[in-house]
């Protein structure tokens, strides 16, 4: 009997060792995976010209598919969020990377941030103006140092030793869309007419139950010189814990920061048991003033919520149940999407 017994014990302590991973996440033995992106939020998408539309339409389908192929495969969330960035970050049709809009000075500084719900780890740059796809580098910040945040010259630095691409300033300047949307007048750069916030950002859950969130822009058109906006700052524009959701942000970096607004979204799931779909609600509608942009996010079980309170946001999202989507029309005050049954 004590043979049968202790037999029993090491079946259910193998099946216990052969569930957790090496960072001790539980696998959840499950396929569902679900992603969602933005490109941007801000002015009216009808204002837009053909060829811009069907441009961000390409890009979002592009990196969409990308994430939607990984996912599938096994892929942690960790990895899908970098490489969708990165194809997103390659895409003169978005503020971030190559596309990314010009400071008083005529130049790209660019940000971006990273963030692994399994274990709260982060890495972020900001300011960067050699670097190719700021979002790899984020990455590194996080896995090779015991910092969050590296900056200017110092996160340049830190990147061409840790190999990422680095390009001539001049790489930023190339795009015909990029410079007829913001064109260089001297040292200076025009508004644009029909104002947008281009920044990218990616949520994920994978099917181990693993949640991951990144952004990465190029910051506003005409910002001062040195300026950092939210979307590499932890809290403000990018945020990711397996126990509750992940979120990325859209908009006037200023008014995320002021409103932490992505870990507020984690805060009220975490401290009043609210929905996510609530959360995102309070969020957009009650504490960020009207016209700030929008926020993305999927929690836990795979549910996505995109919202805004700007008339467009550029967004897509994908799941294992099917679903695969980009838009870039307005959608309604508050739209939640919910895994078809």
């Amino acid at each position: 009997m004590k043979k049968h017994a202790a037999c029993i014990l090491l079946m259910l302590l193998a099946v216990v060792m052969n569930a957790t991973t090496s960072s001790g996440q539980i696998k959840t033995d499950s396929e569902t995976w679900s992603i969602a992106i933005h490109g941007g939020a801000g002015g009216d998408a009808a204002n837009w010209d053909a060829k811009k539309k069907e441009l961000r339409l390409v890009g979002m389908r592009k990196a969409l598919s990308k994430g939607k192929e990984m996912l599938s495969s096994g892929a942690s969330a960790l990895d899908v969020v970098e490489a969708v960035i990165t194809i997103l970050e390659d895409d003169a049709s978005f503020n971030a990377g190559k596309g990314s809009v010009l400071n008083q000075a005529g130049k790209a500084e660019l940000d971006a941030s990273i963030m692994n719900g399994a274990n709260l780890a982060c890495g972020a740059v900001a300011g960067v103006t050699v670097v190719k796809n700021p979002i790899q580098v984020a990455r590194s910040v996080m896995e090779e140092t015991p910092h969050v945040l590296l900056v200017s010259q110092g996160a340049e630095e830190f990147a061409k030793k840790s190999g990422a691409v680095q390009v001539d300033p001049s790489y930023f300047l190339s795009s015909v869309l990029r410079t007829r949307d913001n064109p260089v007048d001297g040292n200076r750069t025009t508004a644009r007419e029909d104002k947008h916030y281009g920044t990218v950002g990616c949520v994920v859950r994978d099917q181990h139950g693993n949640l991951a969130a990144g952004t990465s822009t190029g910051g506003t058109s005409k910002k001062l010189a040195g300026r950092v906006g939210d979307s590499p700052l932890v809290g403000a524009g990018t945020y990711a814990d397996n126990r509750f959701a992940a979120v990325s942000g859209t908009g006037i970096g200023e008014e995320y920061i002021r409103n932490a607004a992505a870990y507020d979204v984690i805060a009220q799931m975490r401290y009043a048991s609210t929905s996510l779909e609530d959360a995102v609600d309070e969020m957009i509608n009650n504490r960020l003033p009207d016209q700030s942009g929008g926020l993305i996010a999927v929690d836990r079980d795979g549910k996505i919520v995109m919202q805004h309170n700007t008339p467009s946001m550029s967004c897509g999202s994908a799941s294992s149940d099917g679903l695969f989507e980009v838009r870039l029309d307005a959608f309604p005050a508050r739209e939640s999407v919910d895994k078809p049954q």
